[in-house]
């Protein structure tokens, strides 16, 4: 399989990282970003070809076309990247796009690349960085079985995905598990300090509240009980962590985070309308 990453970021390299040498030679992977210190690094580390523009590339001849470029110049690029995409369908070819880039829609870049539905639109999360990632995927009615096989292998590279049946659910996936690590981060920010108003030392604190949080979420992810069952487990009647739970209820913790995911939610579908209005 050959793979072509248009734009060579930090998800990117995150995917490369995954793949090259692993599911495919790294020979085989053509990143094109007009950072030539990006992909200097990325050609030393993973042996990958690499381009400054689209039309000095070899993407033409790419099975799957990775879109990683912000999205605020995904229309640009789409521009760039529709000749290629004619000429391989003139050759009887129909890679894959596959579009990692928040908030586009797949029916805006069908329409801004001629009609082309071979797309499969994903949501990836930062822990991607460190191959824990998860990723949200919904397919174009374009889409044959190999390629959604293909889509799947690539984003196993840096963890778990989750298909979805329609494309709508992409804006629910951005805001529970795309944004998602930006919550756990308030969370222990919030641990740390309190850990230090109670006067543990910073590093004291640090250090509890990260073991607590990867110690809770292995437990979960392990455990054959339900969360609320092992939150019901650690929480005896009148005990400490029922006056902390208390107190929580108390101020409406929960009811907040469930209105900040779904405002997370909503914002998605305005910056997906946003952003698909260009063309």
């Amino acid at each position: 399989m050959k793979i072509a990453f248009i734009g060579g970021g930090n998800m990117a390299a995150a995917l490369i990282a995954g793949l090259a040498g692993k599911l495919v030679p790294g020979a085989n992977i053509h990143v094109v970003d007009p950072n030539p210190a990006s992909l200097e690094a990325l050609q030393r580390q993973y042996g990958v070809t690499v381009a400054a523009a689209l039309a000095d590339s070899a993407a033409g001849e790419a099975e799957v076309l990775v879109l990683a470029v912000k999205p605020q110049v995904m229309h640009e690029v789409t521009q760039q990247l529709l000749p290629l995409l004619q000429a391989a369908q003139a050759a009887g070819r129909t890679p894959l796009v596959l579009s990692i880039a928040a908030g586009i829609r797949a029916a805006d870049l069908a329409r801004w690349l001629g009609g082309y539905q071979a797309i499969v639109r994903t949501m990836p999360n930062t822990p991607a960085l460190i191959g824990m990632g998860v990723t949200g995927m919904v397919a174009s009615a374009g889409v044959n079985a190999a390629q959604r096989a293909a889509a799947d292998q690539i984003l196993r590279a840096v963890g778990a995905t989750v298909w979805l049946d329609d494309e709508s659910q992409i804006d629910a996936v951005t805001a529970v598990s795309g944004s998602g690590p930006a919550y756990v981060f308030y969370f222990i920010e919030a641990m740390q300090q309190a850990a230090g108003e109670l006067g543990l030392t910073a590093e004291q604190g640090r250090q509890l509240a990260l073991a607590t949080f990867t110690g809770a979420a292995q437990l979960a992810a392990q455990s054959a009980d339900p969360v609320p069952v092992l939150r019901e487990k650690v929480t005896s009647k009148g005990g400490t962590t029922y006056a902390a739970l208390t107190s929580m209820e108390a101020s409406g913790v929960k009811a907040a985070i469930i209105d900040a995911v779904k405002a997370a939610a909503a914002r998605g579908k305005e910056l997906g309308e946003q952003l698909g209005s260009a063309g």
